[in-house]
C-alpha cells in the first residue's frame, strides 16, 4: 500500500481504536508498512490520543535507521520498528491494551479456549509471551517479541497485553475486535463459576478455517466501521 492510502487508513484504525475502548491514555501504538520491503511505515506519534489522530499527524519512519526518532516513543520504536525490519510479513502492527485481552493475559492460564464461534478463530493460532520483564524499551527486546511471534499473526503478552500483524489495517482491525470480544466471552463465562463446554479440536479447527476462508470479511467489517467516523480522519 502506499503511503497516502496508508494514512487514511491506520488514521481510521486510530480513531475506531478510541471508539472501542482498546487505548491506553496516550500510549500504545498502530502502524503499517508502505515500501515493499516493510521497512518504511507509518505509525502514531508519542503522547497523542488516538480519538484525535488524522492522516496528517502520522509519522513516516525507517526500520534501517538506528536512533530513536525525533516524537516517537521508545517502547514503540523497539517494538514497531524491530518488527517491521525482521518481519516484512506483518504490514500492519497493533499493540494495544484492551481490558478483556489484558485481563485474559494476567491469568495464570492464559488459552483463549473455543468455546464459541468467534473464540474458534484463534484455535492453534495465538503465541503467548511469557517472559514480561518492564517496558519493552530496547532492539533486544523488540527482537524477542518478533521471536515469540515468529510466524503466527497474534502475541499475547503475558501480563501486558495484546499484538495483532497482519497484511494490513482491514486484517488486523478485524482480528484484534474479534480476540477482544472472544476474550470476554471467556471471562463472563469463567465468571459464572460454572463448568465451561470447550468445543473439541476438530470442530474448533474447521470453524477456525471457516473465518480463513471467508477473505473479503474484513474488509467489509473495517469498511463499513469506518464509515460511522467523522470524515476529518482523513485529513
Amino acid at each position: 500500500m502506499s503511503e497516502g492510502p496508508g494514512r487514511i487508513q491506520l488514521a481510521a484504525a486510530c480513531r475506531l481504536a478510541a471508539r472501542l475502548g482498546w487505548q491506553e491514555a496516550v500510549a500504545n501504538h498502530l502502524s503499517l508498512a508502505v515500501s515493499q520491503d516493510g521497512r518504511r511505515f507509518l505509525m502514531n506519534r508519542r503522547w497523542r490520543d488516538f480519538s484525535t489522530i488524522r492522516a496528517s499527524d502520522l509519522a513516516l519512519l525507517d526500520a534501517s535507521e538506528a536512533d530513536l526518532p525525533a516524537g516517537i516513543d521508545s517502547t514503540a520504536w523497539a517494538i514497531h520498528g524491530t518488527l517491521h525490519r525482521l518481519l516484512p510479513q506483518a504490514r500492519c502492527v497493533m499493540h494495544v491494551h484492551p481490558t478483556y485481552a489484558t485481563a485474559l493475559s494476567a491469568l495464570e492460564d492464559p488459552r483463549l479456549l473455543p468455546i464459541d464461534q468467534v473464540s474458534a478463530r484463534f484455535f492453534n493460532r495465538i503465541a503467548i509471551d511469557d517472559a514480561y520483564g518492564g517496558f519493552a524499551d530496547s532492539q533486544a527486546e523488540g527482537e524477542r517479541l518478533a521471536a515469540a511471534l515468529g510466524s503466527r499473526k497474534i502475541l499475547l503478552m503475558r501480563n501486558h497485553g495484546l499484538m495483532v500483524t497482519g497484511s494490513g489495517a482491514a486484517e488486523v482491525f478485524d482480528l484484534l475486535y474479534h480476540f477482544e470480544r472472544a476474550a470476554r466471552t471467556l471471562l463472563l463465562a469463567y465468571g459464572s463459576a460454572r463448568p465451561l463446554r470447550v468445543l473439541g479440536d476438530e470442530v474448533a479447527e474447521k470453524t477456525a478455517r471457516s473465518w480463513e476462508d471467508d477473505q473479503d470479511f474484513p474488509e467489509a467489517h473495517f469498511s463499513q466501521m469506518c464509515a460511522g467516523l467523522d470524515p476529518c480522519y482523513r485529513d
